[in-house]
Protein backbone atom coordinates (compact mmCIF):
# COMPACT_ATOMS: atom_id res chain seq x y z
CA UNK A 1 0.00 0.00 0.00
CA UNK A 2 1.26 3.42 -0.70
CA UNK A 3 -0.23 6.56 0.68
CA UNK A 4 0.21 9.72 -0.26
CA UNK A 5 -0.93 13.45 1.36
CA UNK A 6 -2.97 15.51 -0.97
CA UNK A 7 -0.67 18.29 -1.37
CA UNK A 8 1.27 19.10 -3.77
CA UNK A 9 4.63 18.82 -2.43
CA UNK A 10 3.94 14.81 -1.16
CA UNK A 11 2.03 14.13 -5.11
CA UNK A 12 4.98 15.78 -6.66
CA UNK A 13 7.58 13.19 -4.43
CA UNK A 14 5.67 10.61 -4.87
CA UNK A 15 5.55 10.73 -8.68
CA UNK A 16 9.12 12.01 -8.67
CA UNK A 17 9.91 8.25 -7.03
CA UNK A 18 7.79 6.64 -9.13
CA UNK A 19 4.65 5.47 -7.18
CA UNK A 20 2.34 8.05 -8.28
CA UNK A 21 0.14 5.74 -10.40
CA UNK A 22 -0.06 3.30 -7.31
CA UNK A 23 -0.69 5.53 -4.67
CA UNK A 24 -4.04 6.71 -2.98
CA UNK A 25 -4.15 10.26 -1.51
CA UNK A 26 -4.92 10.14 1.67
CA UNK A 27 -5.91 13.10 3.99
CA UNK A 28 -4.66 12.02 7.44
CA UNK A 29 -1.30 12.61 5.75
CA UNK A 30 -1.49 16.13 5.38
CA UNK A 31 0.76 18.45 6.97
CA UNK A 32 -0.21 19.63 10.04
CA UNK A 33 -2.96 22.64 10.04
CA UNK A 34 -0.97 25.74 11.29
CA UNK A 35 -4.59 27.70 11.15
CA UNK A 36 -3.63 31.73 12.13
CA UNK A 37 0.00 30.66 12.51
CA UNK A 38 0.23 29.00 8.73
CA UNK A 39 3.38 31.38 6.75
CA UNK A 40 4.59 32.56 9.81
CA UNK A 41 8.07 31.64 11.50
CA UNK A 42 8.90 30.75 15.12
CA UNK A 43 10.23 33.65 15.59
CA UNK A 44 7.50 35.46 14.23
CA UNK A 45 5.30 33.65 16.17
CA UNK A 46 7.19 33.95 19.29
CA UNK A 47 6.81 37.55 19.02
CA UNK A 48 2.98 37.37 19.50
CA UNK A 49 3.76 34.19 22.40
CA UNK A 50 6.85 33.43 23.83
CA UNK A 51 6.29 30.52 25.00
CA UNK A 52 4.47 29.01 21.90
CA UNK A 53 5.62 25.39 21.60
CA UNK A 54 4.18 23.62 18.60
CA UNK A 55 3.99 20.28 20.03
CA UNK A 56 2.50 21.38 23.27
CA UNK A 57 0.19 23.99 22.47
CA UNK A 58 -0.62 23.28 18.52
CA UNK A 59 -1.77 26.16 16.53
CA UNK A 60 -5.23 28.74 16.90
CA UNK A 61 -7.51 28.40 14.61
CA UNK A 62 -5.63 24.75 13.87
CA UNK A 63 -5.05 21.69 14.73
CA UNK A 64 -3.81 20.64 18.32
CA UNK A 65 -1.43 18.13 19.30
CA UNK A 66 -4.13 15.40 19.99
CA UNK A 67 -5.74 15.68 16.80
CA UNK A 68 -2.63 15.46 14.74
CA UNK A 69 -2.17 12.06 16.98
CA UNK A 70 -5.48 11.29 15.94
CA UNK A 71 -4.77 11.07 12.03
CA UNK A 72 -1.74 9.77 12.76
CA UNK A 73 -3.04 6.83 14.89
CA UNK A 74 -5.06 6.06 12.17
CA UNK A 75 -2.58 5.98 9.69
CA UNK A 76 -0.96 3.38 11.25
CA UNK A 77 -4.36 1.38 11.83
CA UNK A 78 -4.22 1.51 7.80
CA UNK A 79 -0.63 0.09 7.47
CA UNK A 80 -1.06 -2.53 10.35
CA UNK A 81 -4.63 -3.75 8.47
CA UNK A 82 -3.04 -4.42 5.11
CA UNK A 83 -0.20 -7.01 6.74
CA UNK A 84 2.66 -5.94 4.63
CA UNK A 85 5.35 -3.39 3.31
CA UNK A 86 3.54 0.21 2.96
CA UNK A 87 5.08 3.73 1.85
CA UNK A 88 3.84 7.41 2.79
CA UNK A 89 4.66 10.52 1.06
CA UNK A 90 3.84 13.33 3.42
CA UNK A 91 5.30 15.76 5.66
CA UNK A 92 7.86 16.61 8.61
CA UNK A 93 5.67 17.19 11.37
CA UNK A 94 3.16 14.65 10.41
CA UNK A 95 5.82 11.93 10.03
CA UNK A 96 7.34 12.63 12.49
CA UNK A 97 4.28 12.31 14.86
CA UNK A 98 3.22 9.01 12.81
CA UNK A 99 6.93 8.22 13.90
CA UNK A 100 6.62 8.61 17.80
CA UNK A 101 3.10 7.27 17.25
CA UNK A 102 4.38 4.01 16.26
CA UNK A 103 6.81 3.82 19.19
CA UNK A 104 3.97 4.06 21.54
CA UNK A 105 5.26 8.11 22.56
CA UNK A 106 2.81 10.91 22.82
CA UNK A 107 2.85 13.28 19.84
CA UNK A 108 5.16 15.87 21.75
CA UNK A 109 7.64 12.90 21.35
CA UNK A 110 8.02 13.87 17.55
CA UNK A 111 9.90 17.28 18.59
CA UNK A 112 12.96 14.57 18.99
CA UNK A 113 12.95 13.54 15.78
CA UNK A 114 14.12 15.70 13.67
CA UNK A 115 13.67 15.08 9.72
CA UNK A 116 14.89 16.62 6.91
CA UNK A 117 13.11 17.63 3.67
CA UNK A 118 13.35 14.47 1.45
CA UNK A 119 14.75 12.06 4.30
CA UNK A 120 13.69 8.58 4.57
CA UNK A 121 12.47 7.02 7.80
CA UNK A 122 11.86 3.47 8.07
CA UNK A 123 9.03 1.79 10.92
CA UNK A 124 9.61 -1.80 10.99
CA UNK A 125 8.97 -4.72 13.84
CA UNK A 126 11.73 -6.49 15.91
CA UNK A 127 9.88 -9.47 16.22
CA UNK A 128 6.68 -8.09 17.97
CA UNK A 129 7.85 -4.55 18.96
CA UNK A 130 7.37 -1.82 16.78
CA UNK A 131 11.00 0.12 16.15
CA UNK A 132 12.54 2.72 14.31
CA UNK A 133 14.88 0.80 11.59
CA UNK A 134 16.05 3.64 10.05
CA UNK A 135 15.70 7.72 10.22
CA UNK A 136 16.55 10.91 8.20
CA UNK A 137 18.32 8.42 5.51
Amino acid sequence: MVLCSPLRRAVETCRLAGFGEVAELCDDLREWDYGEYEGLTTPQIRERDPSWNLWHDGCPGGEQPFQVGERADRVLERFRDVGGTGLAFAHGHILRVVTARWLGMDVAAGARFALSAGGVGALAFERETEVLSRWNA
